[in-house]
């Protein structure tokens, strides 16, 4: 896994927005963030449109911005303006080779596990963590644009704690970071882009999703030989979601899953603070991770290099 270099002062930071439509007011927050901190902002041609349809712009030129950054030996950095949806269709125009002659950190969560998905079968580290809105809406004390901070400088290790939950499974594991919004993970499951690999430690969220659509997800990494390369599961926040008839929450369903599937012999971490949330925590995809599920809580630390 590339681990791509530490930004430093002056460094220049792209925004791009290769999935949907984002208000112009959050880049415009992002580059005030972004030069707050030292760097130098470059919004892309497209990053604010126009949108096409539902898209931030058309296939082409979200394409376009995102090889454009990549290929700008200047550009340090790529942050995704918004989630949404879109960031599927570049997938397959993109070559992976471009992307390890010049490895670069890019950030974004939601949609943006697609391209978590690319660069994790391309060799090289990325960072799941908040976007423009956050960078706006939230200060520079942000327990999780602080962290954000740390990982772009490369002051690892990262270690967070958490309280213990309930229905956690105890245990510990060492493996390699990898997830992301499940609904599009489950949508690369089985393709040139599936981001399981033997000792995984994975990490889900959504939102919107209904509890049985997230069990069926579950049952087609099952079904597929999934979970059979996972070390350890990080269950993020499951958001904007009814109850149904079987289950009140979306914990009880994974829950009951694990157990019923006989997933209980490898740690699992509940209510892990990543996802559709204010206190969406960083996480870098590929990193060495060491996940500690106890009684008295739960510590995730991320390292670079090899297991």
């Amino acid at each position: 896994m590339i681990f791509p270099e530490s930004l430093h002062k002056g460094d220049r930071v792209a925004i791009i927005s290769p999935s949907s439509p984002v208000k112009e007011e959050f880049i415009d927050g992002a580059v005030d963030f972004l030069a707050s901190e030292g760097y130098v902002p470059v919004v892309m041609c497209h990053a604010k449109g126009p949108a096409s349809g539902s898209y931030a712009a058309t296939v082409e030129d979200r394409l376009d911005d995102l090889l454009a950054a990549w290929g700008d030996p200047s550009i340090r950095a790529i942050l995704c303006s918004r989630g949404g949806y879109g960031a599927v269709h570049l997938l397959p125009k993109i070559n992976p080779d471009l992307l390890r002659s010049d490895p670069k950190w890019l950030i974004g969560y939601s949609d943006i596990s697609a391209l978590h998905a690319l660069l994790m079968n391309a060799g090289i580290a990325s960072i799941h963590a908040p976007m423009a809105k956050h960078l706006t809406e939230e200060d520079s004390e942000d327990y999780a644009i602080k962290a954000l901070m740390r990982i772009l400088r490369g002051d690892f290790p990262i270690e967070y704690t958490l309280s213990p939950h309930p229905y956690n499974l105890l245990g510990e594991a060492e493996g390699i970071l990898a997830g992301g919004n499940l609904a599009v993970l489950n949508g690369l499951f089985g393709t040139n882009f599936d981001i399981l690999q033997e000792g995984t430690i994975l990490f889900i969220e959504d939102i919107s999703e209904a509890i049985y659509a997230v069990e069926r997800m579950l049952y087609h990494i099952l079904l597929s030989g999934g979970f059979d390369k996972v070390n350890g599961i990080i269950v993020g926040r499951f958001t904007e979601y009814r109850a149904d008839r079987n289950f009140e929450r979306m914990e009880d369903m994974i829950s009951d899953f694990l157990q019923r599937e006989g997933l209980a012999g490898i740690p699992v971490a509940f209510d892990f603070p990543v996802g559709h949330v204010k206190e969406n925590l960083p996480l870098v995809e590929g990193s060495r991770a060491h996940l500690i599920v106890e009684d008295a809580g739960v510590r995730l630390l991320m390292e670079t290099g090899e297991l």
